[in-house]
């Protein structure tokens, strides 16, 4: 197998903002020669698909600047900082945004939402048996919240309805999640 490795040589600083940090970097491409790789290093973030016991998911609806139009998505938000548990921001992050506290967390993977251009890694959850308090948006956040059958979504989702791939993919995880649960016997080891 080909070693498909590009090794960096070099790095100039082009953008530090609050979120984003962009970069040019000078590479070593595997057959010798060199290229210019300029990308944006994001610390990370979350996202939850809260799943409510009746088969509803908490949805939000978010202006979203950069496209310039509201998108309908599930919770999610950055870490705080580098290293920061990805499970205690996507609990930090629900709790704000909906006012949801779970029960009960489970890890769907990792999403890497743009490889070419952005280094940002999406960690997902599924979140359920869910209890509710206050939200306490911050300052800059504007968002409702509703919800919305998971099929309901699904179908959404497969109609092309919904664009966001953080909460395409988390759709589509759950929903097959759900499917496996429902076919897998339980058993009395107890």
């Amino acid at each position: 197998m080909q070693d498909l490795t590009e090794t960096k040589l070099s790095r100039r600083e082009i953008f530090d903002g609050k979120v984003l940090h962009v970069v040019e970097d000078t590479v070593r491409l595997p057959n010798g020669e060199t290229a210019t790789r300029e990308i944006c290093l994001h610390v990370g973030a979350v996202c939850i698909l809260p799943l409510l016991s009746d088969g509803q998911v908490l949805m939000e609806r978010q202006f979203r600047y950069a496209h310039g139009r509201v998108f309908f998505e599930i919770p999610a938000g950055k870490l705080n900082f580098a290293g920061e548990d990805p499970l205690e921001a996507a609990k930090r992050e629900l709790r704000e945004e909906t006012g949801a506290v779970a029960g009960k967390y489970t890890y769907l993977g990792g999403l890497d939402t743009s490889p070419a251009l952005v280094s940002e890694k999406i960690s997902m959850y599924l979140a359920e048996d869910l209890t509710f308090g206050e939200r306490s948006l911050d300052d800059d956040e504007f968002l409702e919240v509703e919800r919305v059958p998971l099929e309901t979504l699904f179908e959404m989702v497969m109609r092309g309805e919904i664009r966001d791939a953080k909460t395409q993919v988390a759709v589509l995880k759950v929903r097959a999640l759900l499917e496996e649960r429902r076919h897998t016997p339980l058993t009395n080891s107890q």
